[in-house]
């Protein structure tokens, strides 16, 4: 973490003294410039239970379980100065989680119930880049800023039959997001690995006074990215 913030505040000198060609030299210099966002995510809860929580209806655990899924957005990135930028990418989310319950048949038999909560998200997120020194075709850089997002397949105004009970998560969400990445400037384009965190800040599940929700006090987002730019 020192030698990482080392890097983004000043310039590495034993490899400054060994420069090699410059690629794209005026590149940081547009007002403005677009792309795509490619990658991986793991969506996960940040799960409360209740105060009162244990045993409501035979329930003894409740705890969140997830998936890989994968994401796709548009860049715009506005240049603020010699080392800030803002961006805007919209994108595409596709993503699953699971929240297993254990329940008890009598006291010396459980049983693990599983339900699944499958999400296609369209998010806008608004992200202050803050970029290190360029180091001939390298540059580091940190992030931070809100998101807004929408659950395409949310099923909140969607009624339960009588042979399945669903998890209903309410179909908007807003964020807080922190992030790392490296820039490697080729010779047509601009290629970048990020690593990103959201954190969601609305309680997200729609209590139906049953025994899967009744337990839950907050369900909160959770959301780890692993995404590839092109610029």
């Amino acid at each position: 973490m020192i030698f990482f913030v080392a890097v983004l505040i000043f310039p590495v000198e034993g490899i400054s003294q060994h420069r090699k060609v410059m690629n794209l030299p005026k590149y940081d210099l547009k007002p403005y410039h677009f792309g795509f966002i490619i990658g991986v995510n793991q969506m996960h809860f940040s799960l409360k239970t209740t105060e009162d929580f244990f045993p409501i209806d035979s329930l003894y655990v409740i705890r969140a379980d997830t998936e890989l899924g994968f994401n796709i957005g548009i860049v715009t990135n506005l240049r603020l100065g010699p080392h800030f930028d803002f961006r805007f990418i919209p994108t595409l989310s596709f993503g699953e989680r699971n929240l297993i319950y254990t329940l008890s048949k009598n006291d010396t038999i459980f049983i693990d119930v599983q339900k699944k909560v499958e999400s296609t998200y369209l998010d806008f997120p608004f992200n202050v880049k803050f970029k290190s020194h360029r180091v001939n075709n390298f540059r580091a850089y940190v992030l931070t800023g809100v998101k807004f997002s929408i659950d395409l397949a949310s099923q909140a105004k969607n009624k339960d039959t009588e042979d399945e009970i669903h998890i209903k998560l309410y179909k908007n969400d807003y964020s807080v997001e922190f992030g790392v990445g490296f820039e490697f400037y080729a010779t047509f384009f601009k290629f970048g690995t990020e690593l990103k965190m959201s954190y969601g800040i609305r309680d997200l599940i729609k209590r139906e006074n049953n025994t899967f929700t009744d337990g839950i006090d907050r369900l909160n987002s959770k959301i780890f990215q692993i995404s590839l730019t092109f610029e």
